[in-house]
């Protein structure tokens, strides 16, 4: 889907036990494009893609797609899709499946109840784990794996659902610098693709690569924009207390260190 919003979220609050952590959001994000959200930490940047995903309670509206997102059934809406949430790499209750189980797990919405995979399924979790350098990987249990190889296992779980839309929680999380820069081709080939991603990113610079960012402190959205208009840089440095300056690098913006 390109054109028009992936997601809309109007008047939207949160709370995490018992205490609000996002304040009356209202946003919408580009279908068919890359969004970045950054911010410190207590921002409310993960909280809120919980919320878009359909992951967490809040008040007022979010749409998906055109639609609320309560109007999706659970298996449609797991369909068009797909979440890569935080911290899961290094859990230990899957340390016993194989990578290409794991993998297949995003195929889940695709089966039908207990029917063996279909050609198509098989594919889709070849594709996806061909794309994170990890079919070799395919015969291995999961826990002999690194923290950095597991991310890239759990990204092929989010790619293999094939998915119009697509919202990551810290993805770059124990990823060395090769493979924050596969990531970011990856990303940009789902959305050469139509797809939407959604990001929540630590690293700023790679932030900066997305076609769209969103800057967040206390709950708040304080800017969207562009990533490369100059009020987008000029909110980013203001909401880290300008301890970081973005400057154009060989083609490229770069926050770093003042």
């Amino acid at each position: 889907m390109t054109g028009g919003a992936a997601f809309e979220a109007r008047g939207v609050s949160a709370r995490l036990g018992g205490i609000e952590v996002l304040h009356g959001i209202d946003l919408a994000l580009a279908a068919g494009r890359w969004t970045s959200i950054v911010g410190p930490n207590g921002a409310g940047k993960s909280t809120l893609l919980k919320v878009l995903a359909g992951l967490l309670a809040h008040t007022g509206e979010v749409r998906l797609l055109d639609r609320p997102l309560s109007a999706w059934s659970g298996r449609a809406r797991a369909r068009r899709l797909s979440w890569l949430g935080q911290g899961v790499a290094g859990e230990g209750s899957a340390d016993d499946l194989l990578v290409h189980d794991v993998a297949m797990l995003g195929r889940l919405p695709h089966q039908r109840w207990l029917a063996a995979p279909s050609e198509a399924d098989l594919a889709a979790v070849e594709r996806a784990l061909r794309c994170t350098q990890a079919w070799d990987w395919r015969t291995r249990p999961l826990g002999q794996l690194s923290g950095g190889e597991r991310q890239r296992v759990l990204l092929a779980r989010a790619l293999a659902v094939e998915a119009e839309v697509l919202l990551m929680d810290e993805p770059l999380a124990n990823l060395d610098p090769p493979h924050q820069a596969d990531w970011m081709q990856t990303v940009r080939a789902q959305i050469a693709a139509r797809c939407t991603v959604v990001s929540v990113l630590h690293e700023l610079s790679a932030a900066l690569s997305a076609d769209s960012m969103v800057v967040m402190a206390a709950g708040r959205v304080l800017h969207h924009g562009p990533c490369d208009d100059p009020a987008t840089h000029a909110a980013l440095e203001a909401v880290f207390d300008r301890r970081v300056a973005v400057h154009r690098v060989a083609g490229h913006w770069l926050a770093v260190p003042r």
